[in-house]
C-alpha cells in the first residue's frame, strides 16, 4: 500500500512535466568557480554535478543556457528563456518580490579578499608604492625646470671675471650650470654664483629645492602610509569609505553600498581581481566559498582572504512564481540530501579545497 501512495505522489508531482516531456528542460546558469565552469564545450562544478542528480533523480532532461552575470541568468528565468536557473543564486528578500526559490542547497555568506602582502621583498614593495605615488613624474618635471635657472646663472656668470663657470663658452659652460642647478636641487652645490643676479638666482632656487625636497618626502610618505592602510582591511568594519570591487547586480554589491563603501561593479572575479592587483581598489568582497577557491588556485600566492565570513547567505535555485518545477525539484533536492548523494558532491568540491 504505502508503495502505491509513494508510486502515485510521484506521478502527481511530475505531472506538471509530462506535457513537456519531448523538450528538454533549459536552465539558466553562468560561471562562477567552483559552482560553474567551462571545460571546452563541457560544463562542471558543484552546481552542475548537482543539478544533474536532481534531473538523474526526476528522470527529465536539461539544457544549460548560459549568461554573462546573474542579473541576465534572473532576466532569462523572468523572461522565460529559461524556466529554472542555478549558479551561485543568493536567496534574498529583493530577489523574493519578482522569483520563487528552492530550499536552500548551499550555505555561503560574504568575504574579504586583499592583495597578499607577504608575496615579494619589502625592498619591492616599497618601490611599488613610489612608483605609484606618481613622483617621477614630478622628477622628470623638476629636470626640465632646471634648465631655466642654469640658463639664467650661465648668461650672468659667463660675463663677469670671477664667476662660477670654469668654461664661459655656452658648450660646455651650460652643462656646468645645469650641474649647479641639480646640486642646488638636491642641496649638494658646493659653489654659488659670484655675480650679483646670480646670487640672486641661486637665493630663489635654493627655496624652490627645499620646497620640492619636502613635497617628494611627503609624496613618498603619503604612498606608503595610504598602503599600509589598503592593507589594513581585516574585516568588514573596516569597508567604508574603502574602494571595492565586487560582481555587477550582486547581493555583495548591495550591501558594499549599504555600508558606504566605494563600489566598483565589474563582469567577473577575474575582472575585480585585476582591479585589484592594479591598485584600482582595496579590496574584493563576494561569496567566500568563490573567493576561497579563487585565492587557492589562479589567485595563489597573489591575494588572500581575511575575516571571517559575514553577511550570511544561502543559495537556491530560481523559478517564476508558481513554477510547476518548484516542488519535483525541492523533492529530488531533499532526497539528495538523505541519500547521501549531496554530501558526495559537496566532499568533491569543497573538502579537499579547505
Amino acid at each position: 500500500m504505502k508503495s502505491i501512495k509513494l508510486l502515485l505522489c510521484l506521478l502527481a508531482m511530475l505531472c506538471p512535466l509530462i506535457g513537456q516531456s519531448q523538450s528538454k528542460l533549459k536552465v539558466a546558469t553562468r560561471v562562477v568557480e567552483p559552482f560553474v565552469m567551462q571545460d571546452g564545450s563541457r560544463l562542471k562544478g558543484f552546481s552542475v554535478d548537482l543539478w544533474k542528480a536532481i534531473t538523474d533523480k526526476m528522470g527529465v532532461q536539461s539544457e544549460f543556457v548560459m549568461e554573462p552575470t546573474v542579473v541576465g541568468l534572473l532576466d532569462a528565468v523572468k523572461t522565460h528563456k529559461a524556466e529554472v536557473g542555478i549558479s551561485a543564486i543568493s536567496i534574498s528578500a529583493e530577489r523574493d518580490k519578482d522569483f520563487d526559490f528552492s530550499q536552500p542547497m548551499f550555505d555561503s555568506g560574504l568575504q574579504i579578499m586583499v592583495r597578499d602582502q607577504q608575496s615579494g621583498s619589502e625592498v619591492g614593495q616599497i618601490w611599488d608604492r613610489i612608483v605609484a605615488s606618481g613622483i617621477f613624474r614630478w622628477l622628470a618635471v623638476i629636470f626640465v625646470i632646471g634648465i631655466i635657472p642654469a640658463h639664467i646663472v650661465w648668461l650672468v656668470e659667463h660675463r663677469s671675471d670671477r664667476c662660477l663657470l670654469q668654461h664661459k663658452k655656452y658648450w660646455p659652460g651650460i652643462f656646468e650650470a645645469y650641474w649647479w642647478s641639480l646640486s642646488c636641487l638636491a642641496t649638494q652645490a658646493e659653489e654659488m654664483p659670484k655675480s650679483g643676479w646670480g646670487r640672486a638666482v641661486a637665493v630663489f632656487w635654493m627655496f624652490t629645492a627645499v620646497v620640492f625636497i619636502a613635497f617628494f618626502t611627503a609624496q613618498v610618505t603619503a604612498s606608503v602610509t595610504v598602503e599600509q592602510l589598503h592593507g589594513s582591511i581585516s574585516s568588514a568594519d573596516d569597508l567604508p569609505g574603502k574602494k571595492v570591487a565586487t560582481t555587477s547586480g550582486s547581493t555583495a554589491a548591495t550591501y558594499l553600498r549599504e555600508h558606504h563603501a566605494k563600489v566598483t561593479e565589474v563582469s567577473t572575479i577575474d575582472a575585480a581581481a585585476d582591479s585589484l592587483e592594479n591598485g584600482d581598489v582595496d579590496a574584493v568582497v563576494f561569496d567566500a566559498p568563490v573567493l576561497q577557491y579563487f585565492v587557492a588556485n589562479q589567485g595563489k600566492n597573489r591575494f588572500r582572504t581575511v575575516g571571517e565570513i559575514f553577511q550570511k547567505e544561502y543559495y537556491g535555485i530560481v523559478f517564476m512564481p508558481n513554477s510547476p518545477y518548484r516542488k519535483p525539484i525541492e523533492t529530488a533536492l531533499l532526497s539528495l540530501k538523505e541519500d547521501g548523494t549531496y554530501q558526495e558532491i559537496y566532499d568533491k568540491w569543497f573538502s579537499s579545497k579547505s
